[in-house]
Formats: structure tokens, C-alpha cells, sequence
């Protein structure tokens, strides 16, 4: 460090506060010390910097599993933001309670960890280790953790408005699990807004995330004329229920999914759908545990990341 402060003609403070990304650097300054720790090829050694500081820059993210997109395209976006802001990311994939995952967190003396996804992920404050910094995503605290997570419930309420709009007297909804806070939330507005106009919400339907169970969903709903489906996997297996059952899409039955996944716009007919920016959920996330972290205030109530209705051919 002390080389890259002579090169670029700054102290050693000022090369420090480069490295750890401190916005109190001028412009210019930053350039010549990027370009000097380019010249020198000088790395910031992450074992020397956590016996300075007390801190590893690593930080923990805890997934129930990796086989939905949702959590996939999560742990994608919550790895690159946190290298942004220089921190390592180690994953652990929780077993029967997420209480284990905590702990070998703790072992690994991560300075944080990021939640991913469901309400059954969470346990009681008193059984986390001290100390240990988390942000929610996705889930119900009740107890001041920071959270963040999308509006599943405006999305819901847009999309089943989109389907009245189009003429529809009712909207069925195929679910996701029971324990689910974003399927709950998504329900939550598919209900509160046929309520609204007037309309009795349908039985629903529950899957559990995966295309299976939206094709084995396709007896119950054969009826329908529009069904809003709590995630785009869901609203696969459905078009190809739909499709056997020589029912057609959008003429017969009107779908709308979730999430927007990489293939919708490719699935026959391309998908109407609501979509989730899992970068600003991420970056959202991980910026809340680093203020956490480094001793920043904490935004009021949990940050909520809009959604947005993407229209396609299969709503009509």
C-alpha cells in the first residue's frame, strides 16, 4: 500500500479509502490510485485487512434450495453485488433447520448473512448466534430484522386486473406452497382485488413451484377462462395441461405467471407475465447487511422492489 501511495502521490489513508470504496475520495484522486494499483498489480490482502478491521469481507447466504429459478437467478445477482462492494460470498444450503446453517455460518466467522426466500427459513432471535448480522429476503421478521423483498402483492393485484380488463368475469389462481410469504402475498392480491371489484375469488389451486405441479393442476383448472400463476414454471406445466386438453391459449384460457424467467418470451404462446428484478432485490439486500455492517442507519421498514407487468401473447 505504501508503494501505490508513493506511485500515485497520495498518502496511505487515501489508497486505503480507495480500496474500501469510501465515496470520500475525489475523482480524479481514485483514477490515479486505480491506476497505480493497476501498474503495481497490488490486490488488497483479504487476511491482513480482516486483522485490521475485525472483518472477514465475507458475507453468507442461506438458501433452502437451488432448484428454482427464483433462488438461482438470486444467488447469481447477490454474488456479484456483493463483489461490488468487495465481499466474498459463501452459500450454505439449509437442511432441516436453517438454526445449522447459522452456525456453520458463524464458524466460517462471516461478518453477515442474506436469507433467501420463505418464512419456514426463519428462526427465533434467541436461537441465532450473537452477533451474527442478517437480512431477510422474502420472508416475515416480526422481531427488526432488516428485509427486503418485491411487491408480490401489487404484481398479483396487476395481474389479475389485467385479466378483468380484458373482459374476464373471474380469475383462478394456481398458488404456491402454504408456506410461503411470497406465495401468500401473491394470493393476497389476486383475492384482494376480484374482492374489490366485486367478483368471489375462485377455490384456488396449490402447486409447489415446479412446472409437475402446474400440469397436474390443469384438471382442476380446466374450466377456467384466466388463471394468474404464481410463477412461471407453474405456468409452464399449465400451457402443456392446457394443450392436451385441446383447450387453447389465449382463445380458450388466458394465463398470466410470475417471475419473468429467461424463457418465457419462449414458450408457446410467449408468456404474459409479472416481472421480478432480481438485481435490485440483490443489490437491495446486500446493501441493507453492509450498512448494517459498517455501522450505517437503517432504512425504515423493509425496502420493497417494484414489479412490473410484462405483456405478451398469452392473455387475451
Amino acid at each position: 500500500m505504501a508503494t501505490v501511495a508513493a506511485r500515485a502521490r497520495v498518502s496511505g489513508q487515501t489508497v486505503s479509502r480507495v480500496v474500501n470504496g469510501s465515496p470520500r475520495v475525489d475523482p480524479g484522486t481514485r483514477e490515479r490510485v486505480e491506476r497505480a494499483m493497476a501498474e503495481l498489480g497490488y490486490r488488497p490482502h483479504r487476511a491482513a485487512r480482516a486483522l485490521r478491521t475485525g472483518r472477514s469481507q465475507t458475507i453468507g447466504l442461506v438458501v433452502t434450495t437451488l432448484a428454482t429459478v427464483g433462488n438461482s437467478r438470486m444467488l447469481q445477482a447477490t454474488a456479484e453485488a456483493a463483489e461490488e462492494r468487495g465481499y466474498a460470498l459463501t452459500v450454505i444450503t439449509a437442511g432441516v433447520t436453517v438454526a445449522d446453517a447459522f452456525e456453520r455460518l458463524a464458524e466460517q466467522e462471516v461478518d453477515g448473512a442474506i436469507v433467501l426466500n420463505e418464512a419456514s427459513a426463519l428462526v427465533p432471535a434467541a436461537e441465532r448466534p450473537t452477533g451474527l448480522r442478517l437480512v431477510v429476503v422474502d420472508a416475515l421478521t416480526g422481531d427488526g430484522l432488516r428485509s427486503v423483498h418485491s411487491d408480490h402483492a401489487g404484481g398479483a393485484a396487476t395481474a389479475t386486473a389485467h385479466l378483468l380488463g380484458l373482459g374476464h368475469g373471474a380469475v383462478h389462481h394456481l398458488a404456491g406452497p402454504a408456506d410461503s410469504f411470497a406465495a401468500a402475498e401473491r394470493e393476497r392480491g389476486w383475492r384482494s382485488t376480484l374482492i374489490a371489484a366485486g367478483i368471489r375469488p375462485p377455490a384456488l389451486v396449490r402447486g409447489d413451484w415446479s412446472a409437475e405441479s402446474g400440469h397436474a393442476a390443469g384438471t382442476a383448472l380446466g374450466a377456467a377462462s384466466a388463471v394468474f400463476c404464481a410463477n412461471d414454471q407453474m405456468a409452464l406445466g399449465l400451457l402443456r395441461a392446457l394443450a392436451e386438453s385441446g383447450r387453447r391459449v389465449p382463445e380458450d384460457v388466458s394465463v398470466i405467471g410470475f417471475d419473468d424467467v429467461p424463457d418465457a418470451a419462449n414458450y408457446r404462446p410467449p408468456l404474459t407475465t409479472i416481472r421480478q428484478d432480481f438485481t435490485a432485490l440483490a443489490q437491495r439486500a446486500v446493501e441493507a447487511l453492509v450498512a448494517d455492517i459498517e455501522g450505517a442507519d437503517a432504512a425504515p421498514g423493509p425496502l420493497v422492489v417494484p414489479t412490473a407487468l410484462i405483456e405478451r401473447a398469452s392473455a387475451g
